[in-house]
């Protein structure tokens, strides 16, 4: 009686000393790639809920985290909904994980905004609106309501130029470093690029690719082209329509032979 009761603590014991000394989960460095169809998704929170560790994507979307088999991985960012996955044989096996993220839409309900019963159809709430005279300079009478605004450039050179005293320092000292002159032939080309962007405007796109034969993502730098031709402030300052296509027709000529296009 004695000897089964001690086999029976033996056997009773046994499971509890075996569970004492079994070794801890093995872990290791698993490697992935995070991405939103073939975009890459970078600063991603990835948690391993099991081992209680953490790490966030870098600027490629790729992250380095300590897994075990079983362990459950949470990818959490803005924009995206949660995903899970649960660590196993195939995951540990694989070089690297590729983990896909799907974008969060937070859909409202529909809604009607009182007091003008808008709908959120812009086709349709824009002829339900009330519409008063816009706030400006003019509709307040102010005194500088038709001054003229300056640019930056202009801005720069005045400062350069101007000064208090007995003797400006300014205008002297921006003289001799050649920043007012500088600022001056700032000033030129911008009212030069401004008189292009001008006399591009009048015309469509359509006009220079298909009566010009300038292609179209060339058309700025045909531009810049006819910009830099002696002849081209007396003709952008005419405002005479005819010699303005006429001086486009004769550059076209002259670019499309100099870039052999349209051969």
């Amino acid at each position: 009686m004695g000897r089964g009761l001690a086999v029976m603590l033996v056997l009773y014991l046994a499971p509890a000393c075996v569970l004492g000394q079994a070794p801890e989960l093995k872990r290791q460095e698993l490697r992935g790639l995070i991405v939103e169809d073939t975009a890459v998704v970078s600063d991603v929170h990835v948690l391993n809920l099991s081992a209680l560790k953490a790490t966030i994507s870098d600027a490629e979307g790729f992250f380095r985290i300590e897994a075990g088999l079983g362990d459950t991985l949470l990818f959490s960012a803005v924009r995206y909904k949660r995903t899970s996955l649960v660590v196993d044989a195939s995951v540990l096996g694989a070089p690297s994980v590729l983990v896909p993220l799907q974008p969060f839409v937070n859909e409202l309900d529909e809604v009607v905004v009182t007091p003008y019963d808008l709908t959120g159809d812009l086709g349709k709430d824009v002829g339900r609106l009330p519409v008063g005279t816009p706030v400006s300079a003019f509709s307040l009478g102010l005194p500088n309501a038709a001054a003229r605004r300056f640019t930056q450039t202009e801005n720069r050179l005045n400062e350069a130029t101007t000064g208090g005293g007995i003797v400006p320092l300014n205008p002297l000292l921006n003289a001799i470093t050649g920043r007012t002159r500088r600022l001056k032939k700032q000033l030129a080309l911008e009212a030069r690029y401004e008189k292009a962007r001008h006399m591009r405007g009048q015309y469509p796109d359509s006009i220079f690719v298909n009566r010009l034969g300038i292609p179209e993502a060339r058309i700025p730098d045909f531009m810049y082209y006819c910009e830099v031709d002696s002849l081209f402030q007396s003709v952008a300052d005419s405002g005479d329509g005819l010699r303005i296509w006429g001086f486009l027709t004769r550059k076209s000529e002259e670019y499309l032979k100099n870039n052999a296009l349209g051969e």
